[in-house]
């Protein structure tokens, strides 16, 4: 049986709880895989370090706490800082490079784009980070497919956003590729 952690990690308000929770609605609804996914905010959603984190498993997920982290995204330097420490060796740091200038050591793949000026100025919303960031994490850890993710975004946004957020997926999904490459 696999287990794979995710952690999506930055600041109170950059969406990613809500990240977190897509991606898992990508692994249990549409990949038929048991996936779980839990937060930690608290005082740190007025802009402190907050994390979601997501487990994906082809069996029953007996902990649904990340323990060691496979693939970590740190939107801030102060999530870098806290959370790095729980990717194990081998693992997939995803970092937005405008905010995350201190990279750590270790053994890790490290890939790294301006994330939040991506969704800027090539989606046109920086709101739409999260999701920037979503189809980055989707393309390099591959626990779900990218129709499969897609199709989690869709379902998760009003309608009056689904182009903003498509777009959003999809250049986040193509920039990690090319960053990863």
């Amino acid at each position: 049986m696999s287990r794979y952690e995710l952690r999506f990690s930055g600041a109170g308000g950059q969406g990613l709880i809500t990240a977190g929770i897509i991606m898992a609605k990508a692994a249990s609804i549409y990949e038929g895989k048991q996936a779980v996914q839990s937060q930690s905010y608290g005082p740190e959603a007025r802009g402190g370090a907050s994390k979601s984190e997501v487990i994906i498993s082809d069996g029953p997920i007996d902990y649904p706490k990340a323990t060691t982290v496979d693939a970590l995204l740190a939107m801030t330097q102060e999530a870098c800082d806290k959370y790095t420490h729980d990717l194990k060796d081998g693992g997939i740091l995803l970092v937005d490079s405008d905010l995350v200038t201190k990279l750590p050591t270790g053994n890790y793949k490290i890939i790294s784009f301006p994330i939040i000026n991506t969704a800027k100025n090539e989606v046109g919303r920086e709101i739409v980070a999260n999701i920037v960031a979503l189809g980055a994490m989707v393309a390099l850890t591959g626990q779900v497919s990218r129709e499969n993710a897609e199709k989690a975004v869709l379902s998760s946004v009003p309608e009056a956003f689904i182009e903003l957020n498509r777009k959003a997926f999809s250049i986040g999904f193509e920039k990690a590729l090319a960053a990863s490459a």
